[in-house]
């Protein structure tokens, strides 16, 4: 986990230069004055493809670089600006919230719904896990991986049930765990969930089954196909545990297929 507060410029650059470069190969069987026929030229009929080709190519593949970069810019991590603290506070960011304002961060990403469609998406996170969260949702946009809403849960009045119950993916939403002082991960931005309504929360309580949301009680059956699932196998699963998180299904006392968070030991030796 990298905890940085800076959008991968980086990744601009690799996005903009990986294209380029094929902009270069498609179009290098030419030479400068487009005369002369290098080792991959078309002939046809013994006809040799004009220039007009080469103009027409690097148009189109200027066209996907120029894309490429645009979609990248939308990928990007801030600090939480006064605008969008006003539409958190009281909501996620309760009155008795004892996270810094300052630990947390806004992420914008693109993300692809449940009908292949680009959506813009946005999360709150803590600053420690912020890179980790937008490389990670870039990868599956890239992927094309389906996530159907990516909401602050400030849009669902900060009720967790509301927001599961419309299949929404978020993050940061103060709160202490049950019957304790102890600040919960989600209360600190270090838990992530995703394609709740298809990945519900379950456990046994005193010998009945508990679901959240209580409208998924269909996806509890995992030996079942269905959409969004997320399992072991699963190219979500695999990003979160590559970048460190744990997965909620990992648990003895409950499963969360919808959960991934920061483990216990790297809390306590980051001093989070």
């Amino acid at each position: 986990m990298q905890g940085s507060d800076v959008m991968d410029k980086q990744h601009i650059i690799k996005v903009a230069v990986c294209t380029l470069t094929v902009v270069i190969m498609l179009c290098g069987c030419y030479t400068a004055d487009n005369n002369t026929i290098l080792e991959d030229d078309t002939v046809d009929s013994g006809i040799i493809t004009n220039s007009n080709n080469s103009e027409e190519t690097t148009e189109a593949m200027t066209e996907i670089v120029t894309s490429a970069v645009q979609e990248e810019k939308q990928f990007y991590i801030t600090e939480i600006t006064d605008e969008l603290f006003a539409r958190m506070y009281g909501r996620s960011y309760k009155e008795n919230c004892t996270v810094p304002r300052e630990d947390l961060r806004y992420i914008h990403v693109l993300h692809k719904d449940l009908d292949g469609n680009t959506q813009e998406g946005e999360m709150v996170v803590n600053k420690f896990i912020a890179q980790d969260v937008l490389d990670i949702l870039r990868e599956l946009y890239n992927a094309s991986y389906p996530i159907e809403k990516i909401r602050l849960i400030d849009e669902y009045d900060a009720s967790d049930e509301m927001s599961m119950r419309d299949n929404n993916s978020s993050s940061f939403n103060f709160r202490f765990i049950s019957y304790t002082t102890t600040v919960s991960k989600h209360g600190k931005g270090l838990a992530v969930d995703i394609n709740t309504l298809y990945n519900p929360y379950v456990k046994m309580v005193n010998g009945s089954l508990s679901v959240e949301p209580a409208t998924a009680v269909e996806y509890t059956d995992r030996t079942k196909n269905f959409r969004c699932k997320i399992d072991h196998n699963d190219l979500c699963y695999k990003l979160f545990t590559q970048h460190g998180f744990e997965w909620g299904v990992d648990w003895e006392s409950a499963k969360d297929y919808q959960h991934f968070e920061v483990p216990d030991d790297v809390i306590r030796v980051n001093g989070l």
